[in-house]
């Protein structure tokens, strides 16, 4: 019987796969789907900073983007639509409606088409009498007033001359046409829309044929500051002085700047109308008596008054004038500071004032003339 320890023991086997992964510690880098463990590290810290830098400048990017962005960008802010400005709508409406009154005037059968470029429905008016059988002339815009948004409401005054009379006789006596002519004054009321035309320009048109209103009323003279008008005596050192300046101002007589107070720039009227003047009366600001003066206060001081005078023409026929100055006294004269534009009114009583400061004095009825309302044309 064989011994069995004569027998070669069995070579091991290799133990299966699975169970050398299954026990496997890994020693160094494997690759995963193409990527190492050491790339996929970095990337991973690479992702990590990337974050923490986006999350620290998101704020100053997000602050960096708003100041950036345009002015008009947002929903609640909106393109406003260019629009005339008010003063050159207003200038541009009286200038229109100056010239439409013009032609209105002188409109006669046949002439639609003259009056359509200012009205366009006028092509439908029936029109009578002759062309240019009346003129207008010295017209003026004598009231201005905004009726509504891109209305404007201006009434033309106009002094009418009939070139062709209509009886076919003309007056004998050249005074009498003339004084007829002297008061054939009249106004008329044209209503004229505006707005903005193609190029950024203003454009205008009427929206009724004119419409003859009344005159305007005449309102009493407000109080002035000025006591009453008294003999400008020559001994009074304001005589004396507003007749110096007035003389080189009007006649060229002398230099016009050693009447004048320090700062104050004059020219003189050029060329000169004036051969010579004769002061007559002076108005103080709050003198009330006649007691004659002949000194100047101290340097500094100022006074305003009214200077009516008669100046002499190049023709030897005197004209009345009136000035509103300011004097200013230095050195121990009076020197001239300013030539005021108007005469200064007295300030009104808070109580008086207070009820008419919204209010806006009319002279012509608000309502929008029609077409009916021309004197000349009917529809």
């Amino acid at each position: 019987m064989k011994s069995v320890w004569n027998r070669r023991p069995a070579r091991s086997r290799p133990a299966p796969d699975t169970e050398s992964q299954d026990w496997a510690i890994d020693e160094g880098p494997h690759d995963v789907a193409g990527w190492s463990t050491g790339a996929q590290a970095n990337t991973a810290a690479a992702i990590r900073w990337t974050a923490w830098g986006l999350l620290l400048l998101g704020p100053l990017l997000g602050a960096f983007a708003y100041l950036s962005a345009p002015a008009q960008a947002g929903p609640s802010q909106k393109k406003a639509a260019p629009t005339a400005p008010a003063a050159t709508g207003a200038q541009g409406a009286a200038g229109f409606a100056q010239l439409f009154v013009a032609a209105y005037i002188s409109a006669g059968e046949g002439d639609q088409d003259q009056l359509a470029a200012y009205y366009p429905d006028a092509t439908s008016l029936r029109l009578e009498g002759d062309s240019d059988r009346r003129r207008g002339e010295q017209l003026t815009v004598v009231r201005l007033r905004q009726s509504d948004r891109g209305v404007w409401s201006v009434t033309v005054a106009a002094r009418i001359t009939d070139t062709k009379p209509s009886d076919g006789k003309r007056p004998g006596n050249k005074d009498d046409a003339k004084a007829a002519a002297a008061q054939a004054v009249r106004y008329f009321q044209v209503p004229v829309a505006t707005a903005t035309a193609a190029g950024g320009v203003s454009g205008y048109t009427a929206l009724a044929m004119p419409a003859e209103v009344a005159a305007p009323e005449r309102i009493p003279a407000p109080a002035l500051v000025y006591g009453p008008m008294r003999p400008a005596l020559p001994a009074d050192p304001r005589t004396q002085a507003v007749t110096e300046f007035l003389n080189a101002y009007l006649t060229g007589a002398g230099e016009l700047d050693r009447y004048l107070a320090p700062g104050t720039k004059l020219a003189p009227v050029a060329p000169a109308p004036y051969t010579g003047i004769a002061v007559d009366t002076l108005a103080i600001e709050g003198e009330k008596g006649t007691e004659p003066v002949t000194t100047v206060p101290d340097d500094g001081t100022t006074l305003r008054l009214l200077v009516a005078l008669r100046a002499t023409g190049h023709d030897e026929v005197r004209v009345p004038l009136t000035y509103a100055l300011t004097l200013k006294s230095r050195a121990g004269r009076w020197e001239i500071a300013s030539l005021d534009g108007a005469p200064a009114p007295a300030a009104a009583p808070e109580s008086s004032a207070a009820p008419s400061a919204g209010t806006t004095p009319s002279t012509a009825p608000s309502a929008a003339p029609t077409s009916s309302a021309a004197p000349t044309a009917t529809p």
